[in-house]
Order: C-alpha cells, then structure tokens, then sequence
C-alpha cells in the first residue's frame, strides 16, 4: 500500500536470505550501497527529490533500515560499500562524502566501510575524522575503471595521508568497486586486472605486513 510497508516486507526477506547464508557457514556479508552517495551531489538529491524523498530525513530512515538487517544477525562481520557506480567503467556520483559522513559512519552499525577514493571525484580523506572506534575503513584507490596501473609509491603515499585521520591500523586497501559490477564488466582485461590485484597485494604486505 505504501512505501514504508514495502520497505518493511524487503527488510524481511533480506533477513531470510541472509539467514540462509549464515545457516550455510558464512560469517562475513557486504552491502553494495550506491543510494548513500547520491546525497553528496546537488544532482543526486535532486534525482531522489523526483522520487518524492525528503533528503533532510532520507539518509537517517536508510540507515535505520540496514541496521534493522544488521542486528537480525550480530554474530556476522558487517561491511558495507558507498559505491559511486561502475558500468562500463562510467562513474554516477560526484562529490566528497563530507554530507554524509558524520551521521553515516556513525550511525551505520556495520564494522567495516569501503569507500572509493580512486579519483578526485569522492574529494579529501578529512571526512574519515568522523569514523568511530569500532569501524575499520577499507580504502578504494586501486580502481577499476581505467586500465592503468596505479603506482605503489603513490597509493603508499594516499594510504599516509588517510592515516592523519584514521590510524593505520584501521585501515586497508581495495580496489574501489568490483571489476564486474554488472555483466557487460568494465573496459579492463583479465591481465589488468591481474596486474592490480597484484599491485594491492604488494602494498599491502608492505605496509601491514
């Protein structure tokens, strides 16, 4: 009948089916979370404010609703993933997650956040002041959009920047969004692809050991 109980019935299949993965063995789940994003840019509020949503009151409702999921299942490990799109290695989002990021990594009851960070689009590293404790923050600078190889000294250089706001040992490094996000993938080959995720592997041992 309305939105808010179309909501409530999502919310109880999303525990059903993560039910079923955690009865199966799993102890780790990510959410891919495009919608987060879109209040970062004048455009995307406006893209939510054609839906009929309120963008004062939107981000808190939506939070609400993945911890709903959250708490259905304390014993997992919780991450979620503020993607900023990844079709044919186009982008949807533009704007630094300063809008957000107090009440999002605050509120957000997962322990891990994956923020891209692969271009000056998704702005400073100074937002992650805001990320409590409790959370680890997993940062995409290795991105999948472009095929060329991303040079270790500088992603080392960008991790020791982010390390001014978050200690290090509460960080970690990803590529900024998957290689497929959906079928037709990215403009990157199978050898690019290699090629950063031995890259991340790398700078990973390097710094975390």
């Amino acid at each position: 009948p309305d939105r808010e109980a179309y909501m409530d019935e999502v919310i109880e299949l999303m525990k059903q089916l993560v039910g079923e993965v955690v009865e199966a063995g799993c102890d780790y789940l990510q959410l891919d979370s495009p919608r987060y994003t879109h209040l970062v840019s004048e455009e995307g509020q406006e893209n939510l404010r054609n839906l009929g949503l309120d963008t004062e009151t939107w981000l808190g409702q939506m939070i609400e609703r993945d911890n709903q999921l959250i708490r259905a299942f304390p014993d997992v490990t919780w991450a979620v993933h503020l993607c900023r799109g990844n079709h044919r290695s186009m982008w949807s989002v533009e704007g630094g997650y300063d809008a957000i990021a107090e009440q999002l990594f605050n509120d957000l009851e997962c322990d891990r956040i994956f923020a891209e960070y692969d271009s000056p689009r998704a702005g400073t590293f100074e937002p992650l002041r805001f990320v409590p404790e409790d959370k680890t923050v997993v940062l995409g600078l290795i991105t999948t959009k472009e095929p060329e190889l991303e040079d270790g000294d500088q992603l080392k250089e960008r991790i020791e920047e982010a390390s001014k706001y978050i200690p290090l040992e509460r960080l970690g490094l990803s590529p900024q969004c998957g290689f497929a996000s959906t079928l037709p993938g990215n403009l990157v080959t199978f050898d690019d692809q290699r090629a950063k995720l031995q890259l991340l592997g790398k700078v990973a041992h390097e710094i975390w050991g």
